[in-house]
């Protein structure tokens, strides 16, 4: 096992990666509070967050001043395990009312059977 020094570049693990884990980033925790999707979109209140929330949160609350996918800000942040810890972060964001959050309108309505199988008798014809 070999580790980088710290002026070498990312403190790096042969075997295990880098050193600096996801969890580190939500402070252990690996489930969100509220139920989110990577089509829910996700929508800065206004208000400031209230206690000490980490600089990963800033970020988040920055991309959502317009209602945006939590896939997107998933993106945008580039952490590792984007996608469980961006729910976290979001998460706390929704819990200290500067986030509110939306489901995307086909959410509740699921997609006419009839119509899925004329899209895939329509792309079998193109193959």
């Amino acid at each position: 096992m070999s580790v980088t020094a710290a002026d070498d570049g990312p403190w790096l693990d042969d075997a295990a990666g880098r050193l600096v884990r996801p969890y580190t980033v939500s402070n252990g925790r690996t489930r969100p509070t509220t139920a989110l999707d990577l089509p829910s979109q996700v929508m800065a209140t206004g208000a400031t967050p209230l206690g000490c929330l980490g600089p990963e949160h800033a970020q988040a609350l920055d991309l959502c001043r317009a209602p945006v996918p939590v896939a997107e800000v998933a993106a945008h942040l580039k952490l590792p395990a984007a996608v469980t810890v961006t729910k976290v972060l979001l998460s706390d964001l929704v819990d200290c009312g500067a986030l509110t959050t939306k489901l995307p309108a086909f959410h509740h309505t699921p997609t006419d059977r009839s119509l899925l199988e004329a899209v895939l008798d329509g792309l079998r014809r193109q193959l």
